[in-house]
């Protein structure tokens, strides 16, 4: 099972709007990086990710989990991208911030360390079990 990091802006998607979405979840559109585009396209349905929020508090806030694979998104008017579906699973009990995630040695090879401006980033078995302790789940 692979795992990724979903990044958003809180003011155009927060993780408040994911958990609303409900069990329904909702589409992560708007990916126009080609690298970006590869990892959404290798994401497979039951997959999990952390929701992080960028720029405004950088910090992982959530893990949701992919509930429909790759496909266009209507949203691009070149064709050329998609999106998947992902719904809320937890709330991180303890936000886990960029600094904290920086100060952790076992995290300097993180994605989020190295191309903070990834959209959409996978993260290893290693970095997901560690952020999740970090964050105060099980």
């Amino acid at each position: 099972m692979a795992y990724w990091l979903f990044k958003s802006e809180p003011a155009t998607w927060s993780w408040e709007q994911q958990v609303a979405a409900g069990e329904a979840g909702t589409f992560w559109n708007g990916v126009r990086n080609h690298l970006a585009k590869k990892q959404l396209m290798a994401m497979q349905v039951g997959e999990q990710g952390f929701f992080y929020h960028s720029n405004e508090g950088k910090a992982v806030v959530g893990v949701v989990e992919v509930i429909r694979p790759y496909y266009p998104d209507h949203t691009d008017e070149t064709g050329r991208f998609g999106m998947v579906d992902v719904k809320a699973v937890e709330p991180m009990t303890i936000p886990v911030t960029l600094d904290a995630i920086k100060a952790e040695a076992a995290l300097k090879d993180m994605v989020l360390v190295n191309n903070s401006r990834l959209s959409v980033q996978p993260v290893s078995a290693e970095e997901w079990a560690l952020v999740r302790a970090m964050g105060g789940l099980g």
